[in-house]
């Protein structure tokens, strides 16, 4: 939005702003408990209200205002994305399956022929340690926004810090 003519280009910064400062300071931390943010639509149908009410007057603005609709567009999506899956994770059947597949596969190790007792033990703990491992992985992964294991905030600090940030203000981690 740098390229607008002001009063919009100062408009639709500050919009941008308190919704990515918006972001890092309230709704990161209620996705990650599991509870789905609503403050930011509000902020996204201002800057939405303030976006449509611009008219371009040359080629170049228009182009700018075309290119700035398709990327406000993309948010929204990006946005509508992120808010389901704070909610949403793998359904009870996929985790029937790889339990199942984790307990068929270690069950399997046990008809595989080992003359040592204690090498079976091992070759059968240290796969078991591997499925588990697996299994732990999907299952922390498996709502990337909640938890203690989550996709955090950074991006949205380092965009602010750079490129948004008044002089002396910054967001930390």
């Amino acid at each position: 939005v740098s390229s607008y003519p002001e009063p919009s280009r100062t408009t639709l910064r500050a919009d941008l702003k308190e919704y990515t400062r918006y972001l890092i300071e309230e709704a990161w931390p209620l996705q990650r408990t599991g509870v789905v943010p609503s403050g930011g639509t509000q902020r996204i149908t201002t800057f939405q209200e303030h976006l449509y009410r611009i008219e371009p007057s040359t080629k170049g603005q228009e182009a700018l205002h075309s290119e700035t609709l398709g990327q406000f567009n993309a948010l929204v999506e990006t946005r509508r994305q992120r808010l389901s899956t704070v909610t949403t994770g793998l359904p009870a059947v996929l985790w029937a399956i790889v339990y199942t597949g984790g307990f068929l596969s270690i069950s399997l190790t046990w008809l595989f022929h080992v003359d040592k007792l204690r090498l079976h033990l091992t070759l059968v703990t240290i796969y078991s340690a591997l499925v588990g491992l697996l299994i732990f992985m999907t299952a922390v992964m498996d709502h990337p926004f909640r938890g203690e294991y989550t996709i955090g905030p950074e991006a949205f600090e380092l965009v602010y810090n750079q490129l948004m940030r008044e002089e002396g203000l910054s967001i930390h981690p």
